[in-house]
């Protein structure tokens, strides 16, 4: 198993050392190389030590953990996001899974489901899991041409809403059957079944996080009908929404 190397973000000194306490009580697994009171001091430090996991709280001086998050997202950071905060908001819920966040944890936080959270990150990180959870489609195909990496950073930022190839090459200046050539050639996938194949690794990452309805989820990826979302993810996961829930104890 990967040696996961975790920071916590966190300006209650209590709250900081309980979590990083019940962390080192999961195993040598884990390693907290770094605990901080602001967003700011997140940041730079993560430049330095490049962390795997950051556990960060939602209000802090400085920098927010949201304004931490898409700070790390500009940048580039490959690193997976967890936020822990006293309350639920269901925007702010919404908000952190368009950016990436793995989980969003609400105090006090209990340690049977931390040990969870850190397993299936380290899973993820190791090989498993869907391929969305971690890093971006940038990441995932570096040597892709300009027009395509543009495309897929058009993808990650307009899944949940109707996608057209045609309109997204005349917004590149080109022809749509030139996109469809390099996208293909630098993918290995026609245009339509990538998007239907990336909704629903965001679909599976919902599924897991619990801060969307089930119900609603179908829409927050960009499906218009439940019944075809359920048939598409059985087609391109191999099993039902239920049995994708059980096998990930949901």
């Amino acid at each position: 198993m990967k040696h996961m190397r975790i920071l916590i973000a966190e300006d209650e000194q209590r709250a900081r050392r309980g979590l990083k306490d019940l962390i080192m009580s999961l195993g040598d697994t884990y390693e907290v190389v770094a605990e901080v009171a602001d967003g700011k001091q997140a940041l730079e430090i993560m430049q330095v030590l490049k962390p795997d996991i950051v556990f960060t709280d939602l209000k802090m001086p400085c920098m927010s953990g949201l304004e931490l998050i898409k700070a790390a997202k500009a940048a580039e950071f490959k690193v997976n996001f967890v936020i822990i905060s006293a309350y639920e908001e269901f925007e702010v819920a919404r908000q952190a899974i368009s950016l990436g966040v793995s989980e969003y944890l609400v105090k006090p936080i209990m340690r049977d489901e931390v040990q969870e959270l850190l397993k299936r990150l380290t899973d993820e990180r190791s090989g498993g899991g869907c391929d969305a959870c971690v890093g971006s489609l940038k990441d995932r195909y570096p040597d892709a041409h300009p027009l395509v990496r543009k495309s897929l950073s058009f993808i990650e930022a307009g899944y949940a809403s109707k996608i057209s190839q045609k309109e997204l090459a005349e917004n590149l200046g080109v022809s749509q059957e030139y996109l469809c050539y390099l996208f293909n050639k630098d993918v290995g996938m026609n245009f339509s079944p990538f998007i239907r194949g990336y909704r629903i690794d965001m679909a599976k990452k919902l599924l897991l996080s619990d801060a969307v309805s089930k119900d609603e989820i179908p829409y927050q990826v960009g499906f218009s009908d439940s019944k075809y979302f359920h048939k598409v993810f059985r087609e391109i996961a191999g099993i039902s929404v239920a049995d994708f829930l059980k096998q990930n104890g949901r």
